[in-house]
């Protein structure tokens, strides 16, 4: 008896072990067929999936509120091919390195001022870099558009329509000319209009040179004309206000540098101070009076600077 109780034992454990191999089997294959299936989330994937979880927040990231650019429409006007997810991560971790910086220098003295304050530095740094590759990539395409209206004037004598003279300029302009084009064409070629594509190429680049060239191609869309030679006279006006600003810049240069060294010396002289001698600067950081102080100073500078700025800037 016991040794048939002995088989039946053995038979029943080697079924389980047989039924049991052969559902893992099944299920690595189920696995393996789905991720054949469905492509492998890279981690620039699941960094996004989590800040698109939250619909608010990908909502005003991708739709901008009435007269602002989203946040996308900014990092597609700098030229930063960068998720809206992405760039948030990035000013966060600029804002979480900084911060660090300041707790392993000064630790959490004065009531952790410091590690704070370098953390708002590093989290504005990458928002003032965007600002800069913007108003770079908007002065390179004003400077540019002069000379793609003639292309285009050229194109539509030659016999082009208007998409064939857009299509030209996306393959033979320089950047970042050809690239806002090319997303024109692209956007007619998936249906939409000429002069919707370009309304969105407008808002993208703030450009109001552009903007005349956009309403003049829409009204001679709709009551006809020569539109090469409507595109060849706001070239000659464009070209001619582009050289008027460059001599206007040229004779403020010296007005704008002395008002930038002015305003950066107190700065720069401040921070080499306050991370070189921590204590002969720490009483403006360690009293009301000396923080209210800099507070001051720093209202006044600004004032300083902006008005200088305004004093030196001609509207053309």
């Amino acid at each position: 008896m016991a040794f048939y109780l002995l088989i039946g034992g053995a038979l029943a454990v080697g079924a389980f072990l047989f039924f049991t191999g052969f559902d893992r089997t099944n299920q690595q294959q189920v696995v393996t067929a789905r991720d054949q299936l469905l492509p492998r989330l890279t981690m620039r994937d699941r960094i996004d999936a989590m800040f698109q979880a939250n619909e608010q927040w990908a909502a005003s990231a991708t739709v901008g509120k009435s007269g602002k650019l989203s946040l996308a429409e900014q990092l597609s006007r700098a030229d930063l091919k960068l998720r809206t997810s992405e760039w948030i991560v990035i000013r966060l971790g600029s804002a979480a390195f900084l911060a660090l910086i300041g707790f392993l220098r000064f630790g959490l003295g004065g009531y952790g001022l410091q590690p704070i304050l370098l953390g708002l530095l590093g989290f504005f740094i990458p928002q003032f870099y965007l600002g800069f590759r913007q108003r770079g990539r908007i002065k390179a395409f004003n400077s540019q558009l002069g000379d793609t209206l003639v292309l285009m004037a050229n194109a539509l004598k030659s016999g082009y329509s208007l998409a064939q003279a857009l299509d030209v300029v996306a393959n033979k302009a320089s950047p970042p000319m050809n690239q806002e084009f090319d997303r024109v064409v692209k956007e007619v070629n998936l249906g939409a209009g000429v002069e919707e594509a370009l309304a969105r190429i407008v808002r993208r680049t703030q450009s109001s040179d552009l903007d005349m060239v956009a309403t003049a191609i829409a009204i001679n869309r709709k009551i006809g004309g020569n539109l090469s030679e409507i595109l060849e006279n706001i070239s000659e006006t464009i070209r001619e206000r582009v050289r008027i600003k460059g001599e206007m810049s040229s004779m403020t240069a010296q007005a704008r540098g002395s008002g930038y060294m002015i305003t950066a010396l107190p700065i720069v002289l401040a921070v080499f101070m306050y991370f070189v001698t921590p204590a002969y600067f720490a009483p403006m950081l360690g009293s009301p009076i000396g923080i209210g102080m800099l507070i001051g100073a720093g209202i006044f500078m600004g004032l300083g600077q902006l008005i200088m700025g305004k004093i030196a800037t001609v509207d053309v």
